[in-house]
């Protein structure tokens, strides 16, 4: 851990672009078995190439993939995506969704805090949360500490519903100004290309600037 610390400020001082951290929240629970979690990873995979095929997204995106399974785990954290090795993900066990975003949040923070001191600046956060099913933990605080976030303009959040057996109505608790949306089949390889694109579209604007997304994309991979 203190080696990883150690390469995330050398990142800041090597590279001082402003950033885009984008935290993946995934469903690795027993119901993502099969082609569910194959086609995510494969998904994952595009969208970090995505990301080192654009010259500018490149220098500006960082990405950390928290996953909620059988246990929460850190499965990327942030620093250069050009330092970092995607390890594919494994379906098993419950879906700790609040376990899962608290330490998201968590790993964005932390973050930030090291953008402030190393003096970098930085886009707004997003986090996609993405999921099958329904909680099998208490999801209240986490809940309301995203909600604060998203209040604060300090926070965007992109629910993701996969398959018929998602819980819309608690996706929308966790992002009240956007509804969530449900992936068309197992579409992961499109969802992804849009939010690269969309990644790439913010990386070159200014920060604190509104930058509309590619609402026509959507439909390619959303039911909407």
């Amino acid at each position: 851990m203190a080696d990883e610390y150690i390469v995330r400020q050398q990142d800041l001082v090597e590279n001082p672009s402003a950033r885009v951290p984008i935290c993946l929240v995934l469903d690795t629970s027993s119901s993502m078995s099969g082609a569910p979690i194959r086609e995510l990873n494969e998904g994952v995979q595009l969208f970090v190439d995505a990301i080192l095929a654009d010259d500018t997204a490149r220098y500006a995106a960082e990405v950390a993939i928290v996953s909620f399974g059988d246990k929460v785990d850190r499965v990327m954290d942030f620093m250069s995506i050009e330092r970092q090795e995607f390890q594919p993900l494994v379906a098993n066990g419950l879906t700790p969704l609040g376990a899962g975003v608290l330490e998201a949040l968590s790993l964005l923070e932390a973050r930030k805090q090291e953008y402030q001191r190393a003096g970098v600046d930085y886009y707004q956060p997003w986090m996609v949360l993405m999921t099958d099913g329904s909680p099998t933990d208490d999801v209240s605080e986490a809940e309301r500490q995203t909600c604060e976030l998203i209040e604060k303009k300090k926070l965007t959040v992109f629910p993701i519903a996969i398959g018929s057996g998602a819980d819309l109505k608690m996706l929308s608790r966790f992002s009240p100004a956007r509804p969530p949306l449900r992936l068309k089949g197992t579409n992961f390889a499109e969802f992804f290309e849009w939010l690269s694109k969309s990644v790439s579209r913010v990386s070159q604007s200014t920060p604190g600037e509104a930058v509309p997304l590619d609402v026509d994309g959507i439909s390619a991979w959303a039911s909407v």
